[in-house]
């Protein structure tokens, strides 16, 4: 759709148009839990007067008009607001970028089909006669999203991106205690989640010996190698959040810690955000209109790049970086994440292991939170023994002083992926990223 706003005089003006298509599908325990579709079209106007952003969002395209207008009453004009430094510092792009259409638009598969997918896992991935599996969920679902961005300044930029999910969970019940196990999968589009039946199983006999057999752990300090996964959790919880650039402008603290420039860890780390990769973090414009780039946040153990939006560039003396992010056309965009890894190295993971007498191999984790201490809480970790893999450990917290950790790395996998089953909480938004990373070996991790 062309649109021809008529933007205010002498103040800066942005409209955000989105359309998202979700559709979800749950069978729990053989029966259908949930099942639903809808789609949702709005935009988000914004007036900018150099001092105070005004905003209204809308469901009705047809209003935006109104909307910008009365904006305009509220705010002060300035003739000079597209000298202010902010302002000034917004690119101007025009561009169409549309991925998927046809077959590949998830909006064109008819729902019998995504039922007939899931009720074809449910069969081949489930046994009833299982009696050490007293839990099953099987679920499938995708999201589309279409953004229009409008600016003042002459920015014109659209874009899609979509993404659909599929997951199997499983409970155990071994000895009167219940442990869940899970298998998840997400892909740009839905022929991509078939035929991981092999990949589901596997996994579920994971972690049903786990929960057999795993003996928890004596808590103290030990030489850990950590998966792809949970090094994805790492970086993207410990690193990547340190690097967005809103909290140094509040954070002196974090801000001295965080030079341009310092060795901040191992010679052996580099880590980038990239929105550009057609990944779950895909975002080739901001919602600012600046283009995405890959940007290096360390190289070689060195910081020498932050996550920007306009604003903190602007404060900072830095260059923008295309990561200004707002979950959906109801939210103002902040400095967000994209897709954020630490790139691979050289070592391989039979060589990072053989010179450990007695570690843990973390495998999987569920969930992170990081600043100058990092906390994960592992699904799956198994004993070391002289540079071998050996019996299953229950691990109930992974802990770290984030730079010394970040010094304590001393080998990097070649075994690197990137792993689109992220989503990221920062202010009261979520949003979809991608996080990833290699194998790695850290000399002292507590364990409890």
């Amino acid at each position: 759709m062309d649109y021809n706003f008529k933007f205010p005089k002498d103040l800066y003006s942005e409209v955000r148009i989105e359309e998202r298509y979700r559709i979800w599908l749950t069978i729990r325990n053989g029966k259908i839990e949930n099942d639903g579709a809808y789609t949702e079209v709005g935009a988000m106007v914004r007036v900018f007067d150099g001092n105070m952003w005004y905003t209204a969002t809308t469901n009705t395209l047809e209003d935006i008009q109104s909307q910008l207008d009365s904006l305009t009453k509220i705010a002060t004009p300035d003739p000079d607001i597209y000298e202010n430094e902010v302002v000034k510092a917004f690119e101007v792009n025009q561009d169409v970028i549309m991925n998927f259409d046809k077959e590949s638009d998830l909006r064109n598969v008819p729902r019998s089909r995504w039922k007939e997918i899931l009720d074809d896992y449910v069969e081949k991935c489930s046994d009833p006669e299982d009696k050490d599996v007293t839990f099953r969920e099987c679920y499938i679902g995708g999201e589309h999203e279409k953004k229009h961005l409008i600016t003042s300044k002459g920015t014109d930029v659209a874009w899609d991106m979509q993404s659909c999910y599929f997951g199997f969970n499983y409970g155990f019940t071994v000895d009167g205690v219940t442990s869940y196990g899970n298998y998840y999968a997400v892909k740009m589009t839905l022929p991509e989640l078939i035929g991981l039946e092999e990949k589901v199983l596997e996994k579920k006999e994971l972690y049903l010996d786990y929960a057999k057999n795993a003996k928890d752990i004596d808590p103290g300090e030990y030489e850990c190698v950590l998966a792809p996964m949970v090094t994805a959790m790492f970086t993207h919880e410990s690193f990547g959040h340190k690097s967005e650039a809103d909290f140094m402008l509040t954070d002196k603290t974090l801000a001295k810690e965080w030079v341009i420039g310092k060795k901040v860890g191992s010679e052996k780390i580099s880590i980038c955000d990239d929105g550009q990769l057609l990944n779950h973090g895909y975002a080739p414009y901001d919602d600012e209109g600046t283009k995405a780039c890959k940007t290096y946040l360390m190289k070689d153990g060195v910081l020498i790049g932050r996550l920007h939006d306009s604003k903190s560039a602007v404060t900072m003396g830095e260059q923008k970086t295309g990561n200004s992010r707002a979950q959906d056309y109801h939210k103002q965009p902040i400095v967000r994440m994209t897709n954020t890894y630490m790139e691979p190295g050289t070592d391989k993971f039979e060589d990072m292991i053989a010179g450990i007498k007695d570690g843990i191999y973390v495998r999987d984790v569920s969930n992170g939170t990081g600043n100058s201490t990092f906390v994960m809480n592992p699904t799956l970790c198994f004993r070391i023994r002289d540079g071998k893999v050996c019996e299953p450990v229950r691990v109930h917290m992974l802990t770290g002083n984030v730079f010394r950790a970040l010094f304590d790395v001393d080998a990097v996998g070649d075994d690197y992926e990137l792993f689109d089953t992220y989503s990221c909480g920062k202010n009261g938004q979520d949003l979809r990223v991608s996080a990833g990373g290699p194998s790695i070996r850290v000399k002292k991790l507590s364990i409890s």
